[in-house]
């Protein structure tokens, strides 16, 4: 969930190509992560508005529209979801690109309920492995801010670090505060 509660601040991080081995993923008993399948971005769209990424289901709907929607087949090898033990889809991740078409790790996103049992640990692991696997020796990328911090100590246990800009030191005082 977005802490809207410390300043905003975009930024990107990156993980080097060379970074060090990712641990190996670790789901709760009956949780399961599954590939997306039409019909699924009304969960994509639920998640992501329960966590504050958008106002409303119809918002991040119109974003999905345009955003992914053009992209069928690579949505079905490239965006994740985590069910837990009844079926229903709890948290996302996606493996995507930039309008550049460097490998970017997009919209990590799971529900309130379903935080603190590491599916958000284990949703950025297979993501990071998915786009190393699409783009052998190149550099990952996401972008994030300073309301998604409990994301970023995560990345930042991956082997992500953030790019350095204007902003950097305040980024780190304000993530040194909230830790």
């Amino acid at each position: 969930m977005l802490d809207k509660s410390v300043p905003f601040i975009p930024f990107a991080m990156f993980r080097p190509s060379n970074a060090p081995s990712l641990p190996t993923i670790q789901l709760p008993k009956g949780y399961r992560m599954v590939f997306y399948q039409p019909g699924d971005e009304k969960d994509w769209c639920r998640i992501e508005t329960a966590v504050l990424e958008f106002d409303t289901e119809q918002t991040a709907a119109d974003y999905f529209q345009r955003s992914f929607m053009p992209y069928q087949e690579e949505l079905k090898r490239r965006m994740l979801f985590i069910e837990n033990p009844q079926g229903n889809k709890v948290a996302t991740f996606t493996a995507w690109w930039t309008e550049e078409n460097e490998p970017r790790l997009h919209w990590l996103a799971v529900l309130t309920e379903e935080q603190k049992k590491g599916l958000a640990k284990a949703l950025t692991i297979r993501v990071t492995e998915l786009l190393h696997r699409y783009y052998p020796d190149r550099d990952l990328y996401l972008s994030t801010q300073t309301w998604s911090h409990h994301a970023v100590k995560l990345y930042r246990k991956l082997n992500y670090d953030i790019l350095q800009d204007q902003n950097y030191q305040r980024i780190l005082n304000i993530l040194a505060a909230v830790d």
